[in-house]
């Protein structure tokens, strides 16, 4: 495949031999050189450029300086607990309510066995997400979480939505609305002596009112999910977080909630020892910024532990009509799945990685996010419930061969990374992090 930049589609039959240059991208152009955080008009402007091209290239360059030619991927096995969920979300596809036909709880036995197939096929992580089931106990998370590591040791379990974290608070009877913080830890440091090891993006949706209100009304708003994630970090626990675009939200709606994540990544790293520059932000794209990374207390350290407390990555996901209450929208189309994704690369300047989640973009299209500010394109998978592209079914699996191929043909170099980005040895199934 060639690289998708300005040159390589000169003199390509039915395109234009240049790009259209936006002057209005200079001077975000000496931002971004300089490492200085963009405004929102910045990110308007970015958002109506007609000069798809030049605005790839600015992400691009910011994605090369984080990471060269490095591009990430891990074998991993996603396990959904439960499609039984107590809200009944507009764009939500997954969904059911107890007793409809296709509603699953899986048993702890169920859970064991994924695992033992998880370690087989030589994965390294496992990703634990299900809906709000109205009557499971809290203890079912924490023996979930035990049987998957007695089964499976060395998996890093990466479980459980903020969404989830608060329900969790809900069922167990700690969760105040006057002390959110406190029932969100006690659940958090019960969760994590089970073995969890960081929280996956989910439930973030998009922070407005406006669209909460109409699409996911009962879910947990803005403030609530950037407590669980704030408590997280304070914990040590590594997260991850997600943009849904392309349903009844606008792009302003969009550059508010990434303006809302990096302000609470300016706090994590802040906590890290990261010095803020004179307007308060923290920045990790200016030269010579060190990108933060896990700490290992040696062998036999639950995966996880002491991994430092901040967002890692920013999945922007976009939304897929089909089935759910809003079918009648159309979903965004490809060029806006590749602006939002770089975009999200400019404005998003204290996350050190940025992911092209090839489930819901398709593995093709992960391929020109690369080349647009992407550096991960996720994993492996096998089974994948929440989103079905096309029709396909719950088994959505590639090969680690598609995965590198796919990196090495966008122009990158395949790097095998754990779950907490460190980078992954191989000897056969048998694994290690680099030292």
């Amino acid at each position: 495949m060639p690289v998708c930049t300005p040159n390589s589609l000169r003199g390509t039959a039915g395109v234009r031999s240049k790009p259209r240059h936006d002057p209005r991208l200079d001077a975000i152009q000496g931002k971004v050189i300089r490492g200085e955080r963009l405004t929102l008009e910045d990110g308007d402007r970015l958002y109506t450029t007609p000069d798809i091209w030049g605005l790839c290239e600015l992400a691009d360059m910011v994605r090369k300086r984080l990471h060269g030619d490095a591009a990430f991927y891990n074998i991993n096995r996603h396990f959904n607990y439960s499609n039984v969920c107590a809200l009944s979300c507009k764009f939500c596809e997954f969904y059911r309510k107890a007793g409809d036909e296709g509603a699953y709880t899986r048993n702890l036995e169920q859970a064991r066995d994924e695992g033992r197939k998880a370690v087989a096929s030589g994965a390294t992580e496992m990703h634990i997400v299900g809906g709000l089931h109205p009557t499971l106990p809290f203890e079912y998370y924490t023996d979930l979480l035990r049987a998957i590591r007695e089964a499976a040791p060395s998996l890093h379990l990466k479980a459980f939505t903020a969404v989830e974290i608060v329900h969790l608070a809900k069922i167990a009877k700690v969760f105040k609305q006057t002390d959110r913080a406190s029932g969100i830890r006690w659940v958090l440091e019960k969760l994590k002596e089970a073995g969890l090891g960081s929280l996956p993006g989910g439930g973030a949706e998009v922070f407005d009112d406006r669209v909460h209100d109409e699409a996911f009304k009962g879910k947990i708003r803005s403030d609530v999910w950037l407590d669980v994630h704030r408590v997280a970090h304070e914990l040590g626990l590594n997260t991850n977080a997600t943009i849904l675009y392309g349903h009844i939200e606008d792009r302003a709606d969009r550059l508010v909630h990434m303006d809302m994540l990096r302000r609470a990544q300016d706090e994590a790293l802040r906590r890290l020892g990261y010095l803020p520059d004179e307007t308060g932000a923290v920045t990790l794209t200016r030269r010579g910024v060190a990108l933060p990374t896990p700490s290992d207390r040696g062998p036999g350290t639950p995966p996880g532990a002491n991994a430092g407390g901040y967002f890692q990555t920013i999945i922007p996901l976009p939304f897929f009509p089909d089935g759910s209450e809003l079918e009648r929208l159309p979903g965004p189309g490809g060029i806006e799945n590749l602006r939002t994704l770089a975009v999200a690369r400019l404005m998003l300047d204290n996350f050190p990685h940025v992911k092209a989640f090839w489930i819901m973009q398709t593995l093709s299209m992960a391929q020109l996010m690369l080349q647009s500010g992407a550096d991960d394109i996720d994993g492996t998978v096998v089974w994948y419930d929440i989103t079905k592209i096309g029709g396909s079914s719950t088994h959505q699996e590639t090969t680690v061969w598609d995965l590198q191929r796919a990196i090495r043909e966008a122009g990158f170099r395949p790097v095998e990374r754990d779950t907490l980005y460190r980078r992954v040895v191989r000897d056969g199934r048998e694994w290690r992090v680099e030292a």
